[in-house]
């Protein structure tokens, strides 16, 4: 999946697969994770807020299964 740069305060990277519904996010720590089960509108209106990360803290985090991406 090929991630791409993003304008927030909270992550560098972002990428997205909709067959696999799957959002995968470098935070500005470092630190990678993927998120399972994301439908593509959450990554479409995540991708056009006024603040990916609020959205992501409201939307994404603590809503979907995930996993640290080494």
């Amino acid at each position: 999946m090929k991630l791409r740069p993003v304008q927030s305060e909270m992550l560098r990277l972002v990428g997205y697969d909709s067959k696999r519904r799957l959002l995968e996010v470098m935070f500005n720590s470092g630190d990678r994770y993927r998120y399972k089960g994301v439908p593509p509108s959450k990554y479409e209106e995540m991708m056009s807020a006024e603040s990916i990360g609020q959205y992501m803290h409201k939307n994404i985090i603590g809503r979907y299964e995930y996993e640290r991406v080494p």
